[in-house]
């Protein structure tokens, strides 16, 4: 006895790869390919590139990948030239067991862009396995005489692990005068094999006998197996139990729980007493895995169940039970007990993502496959059909490409500034009842594109700065903002375009100049500084525009208007002008708390005996700066107290205080301070020499300094004023008939000046304001001209042409913004106004 070992197979000098199916399938795209088990590594199963319609040299730019599902592949893809070849050992036997047929399902990736093929590789099976016996002897006991020729006894066939023809065996029994073999075959479950007695055994002849029994599979070259029986001649029992029948055949849930009955056996023995008392056993089970399953009452034939059955890894138990008698020999009668499993919804679907193209561009074109998916069921039926879907249902669907596998494509556009990651969950229900649910989710970021231009908070922006500012001061600080992120979102600011041309000041104009001379702006903060001091008396808007560029590819941008608004300090000192025939005089200018450093001296005359309020010289000054900043006031320094002479706070009007008496000197020397009301407040000085004369003497000066066109000379000391005295005198003495009739011409006139003076004081006046634009503040003054900066500024003229008192209007320093002018109310005038009346008409600047 023995077991025959394996033949060696011969293999050829090139391994024939047979190609079941290499065509694709019409609906799905299948390559199908087969390979027999134990094929050498190397060996090429098909060559996959050129049965998907690759060209040469593709396999290599467009690399193919393997996804298998759920078992080792033991194939794998050549990079070079896309043929399909064996990695590792193939077994069909340890990679399907008896499944017929035995095929790997693989997943080919193509990548650039991503396609997916199925492809089937088939394993086929060779004659690698010979059959086997559970043991190497098999012991029968067989009663002498009562044993009658035709008596069957069972034997536990061989197994052979291949499939199809190298696992149809046949049975072959050496040469015995009282044995033969009996072969049932079913179709629907396994062979049964009998030894049968053909002549009546004799103990005496021969106790017992030794077969060898010999198992050969259908291969080429056929493989055999052997077992040795053992039959020992018993004596005197000669009935056997008898089942009632030879097969049982029950169905069991495979959720069916622990102790459930699963069939009940019965035989019977037509001996007595002890012959005929039957015990049950258990002679085999098939396949071995259950043999811990079922447990088996040996007094009742009961069958239960001990353990948890699986339908989808076995679906039928095959038990041989054997009823034995107590008889002395013993006999036995055999059956066999098909247990048949069925399938319930014990098994969740279950979801893998096999491939994952992430993150997803925020312009991805619509049916974009974002990831693969394969779906299985391990149930059987309905309860291993199994539906998709996706949660959210947007902007992501499914799309079936073969049975159980799916795409993740984009059905929806996306917007990575609204969301910017997107959990996807791929639920899978089965139709069992009830149905079982799986899910697998996916995390699917968006990456950006540049898709959104900078947007400034403000289209336009107003900056105040205030003149004589710093080089590299902060002026304001500009923000735009950009929702893209990284470079896409990085945003940089520049000057694009304005400027200030000479209409932007009040000075002589320089030209137009660009606004980066100006101002900068910092490229990442977007500070805007100033490049040098500015001068409101040289600019008082300047209108740029700023631009705001991300890194993008390509960049955007965007534009925000900057109105940068100069306000005026006071920088600048009222400054004396010179009198109005154009001679010059001497002045000094200084600050408030200073005293005058080198005073000019102007000259002016008065008669003794002058009414109070008589104007006898006029003070015109000027200052550079706008608004408060260049309203003037005039301030007697020197004498102080009660002196003959006062000055008009804001006409700088020179005037007697009362009337002049000879004790007031021959000459009076008057400090001037002119002021402005800026913080802090500038100043300058002026001298004023009155020189007191007769009253004949004092008109002929005042016409000799009118026909000069002088209202105010220089003089050129105090023996300058005593020479031209006496001149005077002298000229006086010689026509005084002549004086006597101008002094009543002039008496007469200066009556009919008084008379049309008071018609046109109460006279009703019609004022017009000239110029556009509201007002905010207003200031008279008392006679005479109303010193102030003509930048800006408003002028009010009298209807009745003679000028009675001035009236200053400053106009805003930033012009109204964009849109309609709001109505505004005019702001009310300093309390500080003289308002007393001039008694000639003011001498304009």
């Amino acid at each position: 006895m023995g077991v025959c070992g394996t033949t060696r197979l011969r293999w050829g000098p090139v391994v024939r790869v047979l190609v079941l199916q290499a065509a694709w399938a019409l609906g799905g795209g299948q390559v199908r390919y087969s390979v027999p088990e134990e094929a050498k590594g190397g060996t090429v199963v098909g060559r996959l590139a050129q049965d998907l319609g690759l060209e040469a040299g593709e396999a290599e730019a467009r690399p193919l990948r393997l996804v298998s599902q759920g078992r080792r592949a033991s194939v794998e893809v050549s990079g070079a030239s896309g043929a399909l070849v064996v990695s590792s050992r193939l077994d069909r036997e340890e990679l399907c067991g008896k499944s017929a047929p035995c095929a790997l399902r693989l997943e080919v990736l193509l990548e650039r862009p991503l396609r997916v093929f199925h492809v089937e590789v088939e394993v086929t099976d060779i004659n690698d396995n010979a059959p086997l016996f559970p043991a190497a002897t098999k012991n029968l006991s067989i009663a002498e005489l009562t044993t009658l020729p035709g008596s069957r006894f069972p034997l536990e066939g061989a197994s052979d692990a291949d499939i199809g023809a190298n696992a149809q065996l046949s049975y072959t029994l050496s040469p015995s005068e009282h044995f033969a073999l009996d072969l049932q075959r079913s179709g629907e479950y396994r062979e049964s094999l009998f030894l049968v007695l053909t002549k009546g055994l004799d103990r005496e002849s021969l106790a017992e006998h030794r077969l060898v029994l010999t198992a050969s599979d259908g291969g080429r070259p056929s493989l055999t197996g052997t077992v040795e029986l053992v039959v020992s001649v018993l004596d005197v029992n000669d009935n056997a139990p008898q089942f009632n029948q030879s097969v049982y055949k029950v169905q069991v849930l495979e959720s069916a729980a622990e102790g459930t009955l699963v069939a009940r056996v019965s035989a019977t023995d037509p001996d007595e007493g002890i012959n005929s008392e039957i015990t049950f056993s258990r002679s085999n089970t098939f396949p071995s895995g259950g043999l811990n399953l079922f447990e088996l009452n040996l007094q009742s034939g009961e069958i239960r169940l001990q353990g948890p059955l699986d339908f989808e890894e076995v679906r039928v138990y095959e038990l041989q039970i054997e009823a034995r008698d107590k008889g002395t020999p013993p006999l036995s009668g055999h059956c066999r007990v098909v247990v048949e499993v069925l399938d319930v919804n014990d098994n969740a679907p279950e979801v893998w993502v096999t491939s994952l193209s992430v993150p997803v561009a925020e312009d991805a074109s619509l049916g974009t496959v974002v990831a693969l998916l394969s779906v299985s069921d391990r149930d059987s039926g309905s309860n291993g059909r199994v539906r998709c879907a996706v949660w959210p249902p947007s902007p992501f669907g499914l799309v079936a490409t073969f049975a159980g596998s799916y795409s993740l494509v984009l059905r929806e556009a996306l917007d990575r500034e609204r969301v910017s990651e997107y959990e996807v969950e791929v639920r899978a229900e089965d139709g069992g009842a009830p149905p079982l649910r799986a899910s697998r989710g996916l995390r699917v970021p968006v990456s950006d594109v540049n898709d959104n231009a900078p947007a400034f908070a403000q289209a336009v922006y107003t900056v105040l700065a205030r003149e004589n500012n710093a080089a590299g001061a902060e002026l304001a600080r500009l923000w735009a903002r950009d929702p893209d992120e990284a470079g896409n979102g990085r945003v940089s600011y520049s000057v694009a375009e304005g400027g200030a041309g000479a209409g932007s000041g009040s000075g002589s104009g320089s030209g137009w100049r660009p606004a980066s001379s100006y101002v900068s702006v910092d490229a990442e903060s977007g500070r805007l500084w100033a490049l040098q001091p500015l001068d409101y008396e040289e600019l008082q808007v300047l209108q740029f525009e700023v631009r705001a560029v991300d890194a993008g590819e390509p960049p955007l941008c965007g534009n925000a208007t900057v109105q940068l608004f100069v306000v005026d300090e006071n920088d600048n000192a009222p400054a004396l002008l010179p009198p109005a025939g154009g001679g010059p005089g001497p002045w000094a200018a200084g600050e408030a708390s200073a005293s005058a450093s080198a005073p000019g001296s102007l000259w002016a005359w008065a008669a003794w005996g002058a009414p109070a309020g008589q104007v006898v010289a006029k003070i015109r000054a000027v200052d550079a700066d706008s608004g408060y900043n260049a309203w003037l006031r005039y301030e007697l320094w020197e004498p102080r107290g009660k002196g003959p002479f006062r000055v008009g706070l804001y006409s700088g009007e020179v005037s007697t205080a009362r009337a002049l008496e000879e004790a007031d000197g021959p000459r009076q020397r008057l400090l001037i301070v002119v002021r402005d009301h800026g913080e802090p407040s500038r100043s300058a000085t002026a001298t004023l020499s009155v020189s007191l004369v007769e009253g004949a003497e004092a008109a002929l000066a005042a016409a000799g300094a009118v026909s000069a066109g002088a209202g105010l000379r220089p003089a050129s000391g105090a023996e300058g004023g005593a020479a031209a005295a006496a001149a005077a005198a002298a000229a006086a003495a010689a026509t005084n008939v002549w004086l006597v009739v101008a002094i009543c011409a002039v008496s007469s006139l200066f009556l009919l000046a008084v008379v049309l003076y008071g018609a046109s004081r109460w006279a009703p006046r019609a004022a017009v304001l000239s110029g556009p634009g509201p007002a905010t503040l207003v200031c008279a003054s008392e006679v005479g001209s109303w010193s102030y900066s003509q930048r800006q500024s408003r002028s009010l003229c009298v209807a009745d042409g003679a000028g009675k008192s001035d009236l200053m209007v400053f106009s805003p320093n930033c012009p109204p913004p964009p849109g309609p002018v709001p109505k505004e109310t005019p702001q009310e005038p300093p309390a500080r106004l003289d308002t007393v009346s001039a008694t000639r008409p003011p001498l304009t600047p």
